[in-house]
């Protein structure tokens, strides 16, 4: 039994060796590559790089990261660009001049409506031809339960 506790123990310390090795080495790399790496400056082609352009689907919403973010009724273009920054989503127009509107983002996979996404007033339509039909309610026929035949203080029926 001590054989095989002292056998774990070396096979423990070798893997451990080896994993302390290459952690060391990818620090190594990191470093290495640090001194070359340097901060991107923010300008329009990097902007539209990062906020990709998205189609707006015939329902109002935008497909970004498997759900669904509603755009703006009043807002009538076919593609719109879309930013995450952390816990916020923001939906560009497609030369990024205007946010449309923003969404938080959560775990769900319900789709995520904005304010004005679609508008309450709906346009009224008015008939094509005079309307000619009239509607009338008609008297509701004399009640009859079925059991009156069985009344029998005004007499049998067979009489």
């Amino acid at each position: 039994m001590a054989e095989t506790a002292s056998i774990l123990t070396v096979s423990n310390l070798i893997f451990l060796a080896t994993n302390v090795t290459k952690k060391l080495d990818h620090y190594k790399h990191t470093m290495e590559c640090m001194k070359n790496a340097a901060v991107l400056e923010e300008t329009v082609g990097l902007s539209y790089y990062l906020c990709p352009e998205r189609k707006i689907s015939f329902d109002g919403f935008v497909h970004y990261e498997g759900r669904r973010f509603g755009v703006p009724y009043w807002y009538t273009g076919k593609t719109c660009r879309v930013k995450r920054d952390g816990y916020i989503l923001y939906v560009y127009d497609p030369g990024m001049t205007k946010v449309l509107t923003t969404h938080d983002v959560t775990w769900s996979r319900r789709d995520s409506f904005c304010r004005d996404q679609y508008t309450t007033e709906q346009p009224e339509e008015k008939p094509t031809a005079p309307v000619k039909v009239q509607i009338k309610q008609l008297a509701p026929p004399p009640y009859d339960p079925g059991f009156s035949r069985f009344n029998f203080e005004e007499g049998l029926w067979d009489e």
